[in-house]
């Protein structure tokens, strides 16, 4: 199966050949893969009808965490239903306009997201150094300008990414060595240069995640700082439970993101399946775990589910 068509005159299919080395990872990989995605789905579903109908979690903390989720629920769902078809029923075949859209959504909304843990910093900066100043600074407007801002920051700076692959001239090579359409799995099959794919793709990273983690790792310095100068007996640890949860995701999302980087630096000693692999769980591991973290470790949260859930049973 080798349907081919020129990048600039139509549409074509590729072939997604997710674990070229192991692919006995489909097997053991697809059930666990199949319960994170379920996961995901429902605790992220659960979050934003709680945060939805508790009148008390109207606030703009909340909203953002609503936003979170619903980042969290599209990037699963671009992805997982896919490698879940190819696992399951060797559903290997993606049409060009597809492969392409893929890739714009993975990468625009995993800028949305890191942008959203960015504001989401900003948010316990403020509420910890500047607590009496937070109502009238983190409010319903900053949370709408916030919203827009990571809108069309992320969308703009991501849309050359999938233009400058779709436009490659990809002669008879259609099969692609990820279960994803990822950029550089996809240009590397071009018989063009693809060097300006590469810079971009690198120039864009660091524009977007580098710049994110750079004032996330100021915000905290900040409230660190402040923290360790409160006398009252108790106040490090509520202040510091504040961003326990918020640290927890950042950690989620930074963690499996750093270790895909380091095993493309590394590749020579490190399977070429293992970032394929890391690649598929960066898109639901985070998501299935960052609405339980919330749930557990904030009070409202968890009061606003039990009393949705007591409002079920009666």
């Amino acid at each position: 199966m080798t349907p081919h068509r020129n990048g600039s005159t139509g549409v074509s299919d590729f072939l997604l050949n997710c674990f070229v080395r192991s692919p006995r990872w489909q097997h053991w990989l697809s059930l666990p893969l199949s319960l994170l995605f379920l996961l995901a789905m429902g605790a992220n579903a659960i979050l934003l009808i709680t945060i939805r109908l508790e009148a008390s979690l109207h606030q703009p903390m909340y909203y953002m965490l609503s936003l979170l989720s619903l980042l969290d629920m599209v990037l699963c769902l671009t992805v997982i239903p896919k490698v879940l078809a190819i696992f399951w029923f060797d559903l290997k075949s993606i049409s060009f306009s597809a492969c392409f859209l893929q890739m714009y959504i993975m990468n625009s909304f995993l800028a949305m997201e890191s942008c959203t843990f960015m504001v989401m910093a900003y948010d316990r900066y403020v509420a910890i150094c500047h607590p009496l100043r937070y109502p009238s600074i983190i409010t319903d407007q900053f949370v709408a300008k916030a919203a827009i801002f990571i809108l069309a920051r992320s969308i703009l700076i991501t849309v050359p990414i999938p233009i400058l692959s779709a436009r490659l001239h990809y002669c008879e090579r259609t099969v692609i060595e990820n279960c994803i359409c990822a950029n550089m799995s996809v240009s590397r099959l071009s018989c063009d240069d693809v060097t300006i794919n590469r810079l971009y793709q690198f120039a864009g990273g660091w524009t977007l995640l580098g710049s994110d983690l750079i004032l996330i790792f100021l915000s905290y310095t900040f409230i660190l700082r402040a923290v360790l100068r409160l006398k009252a007996e108790g106040a490090v640890a509520k202040a510091l439970s504040t961003c326990g949860s918020h640290f927890i995701l950042i950690l989620f999302f930074s963690t499996i993101l750093l270790v895909f980087v380091l095993t493309h630096v590394a590749k020579k000693k490190v399977s070429p399946d293992v970032p394929v692999l890391l690649n598929v769980l960066h898109h639901v591991i985070p998501a299935a775990l960052n609405p339980i973290v919330y749930g557990v470790r904030t009070q409202e949260i968890k009061q606003g589910i039990q009393r949705l859930l007591k409002k079920g049973w009666k």
